[in-house]
């Protein structure tokens, strides 16, 4: 993989590392926003009495999520956070605001797909060598 490639790559890496580690962490503790004004009508309604239990999964999630973006699960890590990211749009888009936060996730949604994809381009130069650091001093 050649220096640009893997500066964008650990820059995704660890953009997605810190951003899912600290907003997961902060579901516990509300220090950046009371994140249960983000479920949307419906999910309340699903999730009755348990929506705020459901903030700390989701908390537990992207802690977990930004563990294996940041280990040598990354291309897994990846492709959970696009996928998660992009239900937390479908869910803002559902409370009929927050259109600018879900324009954003759409945006991470994006740019997490594009480190997965980053990550399999790694592996497939030297395949089964994990992490991609080892790779380039081989």
């Amino acid at each position: 993989m050649s220096d640009k490639m893997t500066t964008a790559w650990w820059s995704l890496r660890i953009a997605f590392f810190l951003g899912f580690l600290l907003a997961g962490l902060d579901k516990f503790f509300h220090r950046l926003t009371n994140w249960d004004q983000y479920l949307s009508p419906m999910a309340q309604r699903g999730l009755g009495a348990h929506s705020h239990q459901f903030i700390w999964v989701a908390g537990a999630f992207e802690v977990l999520i930004a563990v294996m973006v940041i280990t040598s699960w990354t291309r897994l890590g990846a492709y959970l956070a696009s996928v998660w990211m992009l239900l937390n749009a479908i869910n803002l888009v559902a409370t009929g605001q927050y259109f600018d936060v879900a324009l954003r996730d759409l945006g991470l949604c994006l740019a997490a797909f594009g480190l997965a994809k980053l990550t399999e381009a790694g592996e497939a130069e030297i395949p089964h060598v994990v992490p991609m650091d080892i790779r380039r001093a081989a």
